[in-house]
């Protein structure tokens, strides 16, 4: 294995001595070890996990290294760093996904949107979101709530309750069935086929259901977690002919896009009741059937660079803007907010609210963000040849592979 560390000291650490400068040397070497693994196995936590910490037991004599990771070879390389060191640990560090669970290590997002967290509590700073039918991959449990995998490889923590585990077997019945997608912007699933009927759940654009027969003019459905209701058959449509009739142009994308015009912002937000920058461009593609990176700066570096260092007359309709610091005077490049282009110089985006500016300096609609214009990527020219931009009908984790 190649040489990770630049630490050319070599301390042997007594545990029987049992001091307080022992510990805290030992401390600081495990932490400068920890800070270099990371950054080479697992440097962007949206990504990939390694959480590790060193814990003393009772008995002051033993150390515990505690955490978790989704790489084994970070892992390994952790302790063999640590062996070297003359620092004998008791491992109880955790590979991913979690052995407690069991084979229910599949999900389905089982609430109309459920919100996700960067730590498994309420406080910790809001990550993404999923809806209704949007399949996950289950990591480890903690606290009532649930770390786990969206479709794009995004990672973080929401509360349990909204995610219906499965087995192997119980999600691949799920991902055969026949299922339906919620195409208005809202509607609500009934515990009969009548609008005076009582509520079992709410619905957003893009939610999916199984379908389990007709009543009338509603469809009767079984929801992630097992419940049955109805919903109106205008208010949906067959997910299977939804997906092969997608036809992501610019236009379409855009006309969709439009369709959000002054629904509010939100951090963290990527359903239509509200979204941040990043997740408004998330969402107008996925419902064209196409499923982008979570973030700006994940965005940025995905699709087909669009030269705009001189002007705008490049860029075309569909095409990503994205803004934030150009990289000079050492300082790395830093995309902070995104945008769609729709032609003459307008774009849309979401910032306090999804609305369309303009990168003319003399128009009306001009927006001076303009000026912290970094780059422009072009998303539909990589369609499944990015694996940042993947179309619905071609990720596994929607259909069997064939």
């Amino acid at each position: 294995m190649k040489k990770l560390f630049l630490i050319t000291t070599i301390l042997a650490i007594s545990l029987s001595c049992k001091s307080k400068d022992s510990i805290k040397q030992t401390q600081a070497i495990f932490d400068d070890i920890k800070k270099e693994i990371k950054s080479e196995y697992a440097p962007d936590r949206r990504e990939k996990v390694f959480e590790a910490e060193l814990e003393i037991a009772s008995d002051s004599t033993t150390i515990i290294l505690r955490g978790s990771t989704t790489e084994p070879e970070a892992k390994k390389a952790l302790l063999e760093a640590l062996k070297n060191k003359n620092i004998t640990v008791q491992d109880s560090m955790i590979l991913l996904p979690d052995q407690k669970l069991g084979d229910k290590i599949y999900g389905i997002t089982s609430q109309s949107v459920i919100n996700f967290r960067y730590g498994p509590g309420y406080a910790n700073e809001s990550a993404t979101q999923t809806i209704l039918g949007m399949p996950l991959r289950v990591l480890e449990k903690k606290n009532g709530w649930t770390r786990a995998i969206t479709p794009e490889g995004y990672i973080a923590w929401v509360s349990s309750g909204g995610i219906a585990e499965m087995n192997e077997t119980e999600y691949s019945e799920w991902i055969k069935a026949p299922k339906l997608i919620v195409t208005v912007h809202y509607t609500l699933f009934r515990e009969q086929p009548s609008e005076n009927s009582g509520v079992v759940l709410d619905g957003v654009w893009g939610n999916i259901v199984r379908a389990d027969g007709e009543s009338g003019n509603y469809y009767k459905v079984i929801l992630p977690d097992g419940k049955r209701a109805y919903l109106q058959k205008a208010h949906s449509t067959d997910f299977a002919k939804w997906i092969e009739s997608r036809n992501p142009t610019a236009d379409n994308i855009i006309a969709t896009a439009k369709q959000l015009l002054g629904f509010p912002y939100m951090w963290g937000g990527t359903s239509i009741k509200a979204v941040d920058c990043s997740g408004f461009m998330k969402t107008s593609y996925y419902l064209n059937g196409i499923i982008l990176e979570r973030d700006a700066s994940q965005q940025a570096l995905t699709g087909e660079s669009v030269d705009i260092s001189k002007d705008y007359n490049s860029l075309q309709k569909g095409d990503l803007l994205f803004f934030g610091s150009k990289a000079e005077n050492g300082k790395k490049e830093r995309i902070t907010h995104v945008g769609m282009y729709i032609g003459e110089g307008r774009f849309i985006h979401s910032a306090g609210s999804v609305k369309i500016n303009s990168l003319d300096q003399k128009s009306p609609e001009y927006s001076d963000v303009e000026k912290r214009l970094v780059r422009a990527q072009r998303i539909l020219t990589k369609v499944d040849a990015d694996n940042g931009i993947v179309s619905i009908k071609n990720h596994k984790w929607y259909f069997p592979v064939k």
